[in-house]
C-alpha cells in the first residue's frame, strides 16, 4: 500500500482509505485531499510521488496546476468586490470596461461571465497557446468580437476565456490585476499556498501534470463547425504547455493556478463557511449566497452535459448531485481535481493530483474524496 502521509481525524478515514487506493491501483501517481468542517482542518493527507516516473515523493508542500479549480479563486476575486460595491454583477460589463461594447455585447452582465453564459467561450480569430501569456491582446480580442449566441440564454463553457474576462473586470475596478489582488487579498490574509502567477521561488516544489490525451484528439469526429469544437480547439491547448516557466509566470486565472488541496480548500472554506474563515472575513454571508443566484439550466453548450451554474460555481442539482445539502457549489479541472463547498454542512472537500483523467471538470476520484467526507459526517 502507497504511504500516504499528513493528519487525518478518524471520524474520515474513508477519505485516506481512497487516497490509499487510488494511488495503490495507479489511477493516481500523486496527489492531496483536504477536507475542513467547521472552521476546522479534518483532512489533510497526501502521498505518491510528483513525477511520472515516480522517483520524487510527492511532498506536504507539493504544488500542481489544477486547470479549472483556478476559476473557484477568480470566482471569488469578484465576489469580493461585489461585496464590497465595488462592481455590480447585474450591470454591463461595458460599464467598467468600455471598450467590451463593440460588437453588440452593450448588454452582456457581468454575471454572464461569471456563469459562462456571455457567448465568448474562445475566440473567434484562429489564435495559438502563447496567446494566454499576452494578457492585453488576449482581452482585446474578446473585447472586440461578437458573441457567439445571445448572451445571458444559455451557458457554453467558457474554458480559458473566462479567465481574462473576469480578470480584466477586477482590474479595470481594482486597479489591480487577478493574480495580485487575489495574491494580496485573499491567499495572504489566509496564508493560503496558492498562487495565480507563480513565481520563481517556488519552481522547485511544482510538480508535472501527466497528462492526458489531448483535448483535440478527444474530439476527433465531432463537427467542425460545432460551438464545442471550435470553443475547445482554439487554442489547441496542450497539458505538456502548463510544464513552461512561462505558464507558471502568465496570470492564467481560469487555468494556470498552482496549489494543493490544502491551499484550495484553505481560500474555498471562506465560501462555505459564509464568508469567514480561521479568524479573516473575506465576504459578508450574503455575498457568500450571491453564489447560488442561478444563471442557466440545461445541457451545457460546449460541454455537452446538463450543469445548473451560478455566479462562478456549478450548483448542486439533480443532474450533478454532488450533495445531500441544496447549498452546495462546486468546480473542478482538466484531469480530476476538484473543490466542493457545501455551505449547510459548513465543509468544503478539495482534492488535486498529477496524472490528469479524461474529464474537463473533474472525475470519479475527487468524487470518491467527496463520498468519503460524508461518510465522515454522518459518522460524526
Amino acid at each position: 500500500m502507497t504511504e500516504v502521509r499528513g493528519e487525518c481525524d478518524e471520524r474520515f478515514a474513508a477519505v485516506r482509505q481512497t487516497l490509499e487506493a487510488t494511488l495503490a491501483d495507479g489511477r493516481d501517481v500523486g496527489a492531496s485531499a483536504c477536507v475542513v468542517v467547521d472552521g476546522e482542518v479534518v483532512v489533510d493527507i497526501w502521498g505518491g510521488h510528483a513525477d511520472a516516473e515516480r522517483t520524487v515523493p510527492w511532498e506536504r508542500d507539493t504544488i500542481i496546476n489544477v486547470w479549472s479549480t483556478t476559476k473557484t479563486m477568480t470566482a471569488l476575486c469578484a465576489l469580493i468586490l461585489a461585496d464590497r460595491g465595488e462592481i455590480d454583477l447585474d450591470a454591463p460589463v461595458a460599464d467598467v470596461w468600455p471598450e467590451f461594447k463593440a460588437n453588440g455585447k452593450e448588454q452582456v452582465l457581468v454575471r454572464h461571465l461569471l456563469g459562462h453564459t456571455a457567448g465568448l467561450p474562445s475566440w473567434t480569430e484562429p489564435v495559438d497557446a502563447e496567446l494566454l501569456y499576452d494578457w492585453e491582446r488576449a482581452c482585446s480580442l474578446l473585447a472586440d468580437q461578437a458573441p457567439w449566441w445571445e448572451p445571458g440564454t444559455a451557458s457554453g463553457y467558457h474554458a480559458v476565456t473566462q479567465g481574462y474576462l473576469v480578470g480584466e473586470v477586477v482590474r479595470r475596478a481594482s486597479g489591480k490585476s487577478l493574480g495580485t489582488f487575489f495574491r494580496e487579498e485573499v491567499a495572504e490574509p489566509l496564508g493560503a499556498d496558492f498562487h495565480i502567477g507563480t513565481g520563481p521561488e517556488h519552481d522547485d516544489r511544482c510538480a508535472r501534470v501527466i497528462p492526458p490525451p489531448s483535448l483535440a484528439d478527444q474530439l476527433a469526429g465531432a463537427d467542425p463547425e460545432s460551438i464545442a469544437l471550435r470553443a475547445l480547439s482554439n487554442p489547441n491547448l496542450q497539458a505538456e504547455q502548463s510544464w513552461e516557466e512561462a505558464w507558471r509566470r502568465a496570470e492564467i486565472p481560469a487555468a494556470g493556478g498552482h496549489g494543493n488541496a490544502r491551499s484550495v480548500a484553505t481560500v474555498q472554506a471562506a465560501v462555505s463557511h459564509g464568508g469567514e474563515v480561521f479568524g479573516t472575513r473575506l465576504l459578508s454571508e450574503a455575498g457568500a449566497e450571491r453564489i447560488f443566484e442561478e444563471q442557466a439550466s440545461g445541457t451545457d453548450l460546449v460541454l455537452g452535459i446538463p450543469l445548473t451554474l451560478g455566479i462562478g460555481f456549478g450548483i448542486n442539482s439533480e443532474e450533478t448531485p454532488l450533495s445531500p445539502n441544496p447549498r452546495t457549489c462546486f468546480w473542478g479541472g482538466w484531469g480530476g481535481s476538484l473543490v466542493v463547498n457545501d455551505l449547510d454542512a459548513r465543509m468544503t472537500v478539495a482534492y488535486v493530483m498529477n496524472r490528469m483523467g479524461m474529464g474537463t471538470v473533474g472525475d470519479d476520484r475527487g468524487i470518491g474524496v467527496l463520498l468519503g467526507a460524508y461518510q465522515g459526517l454522518a459518522a460524526s
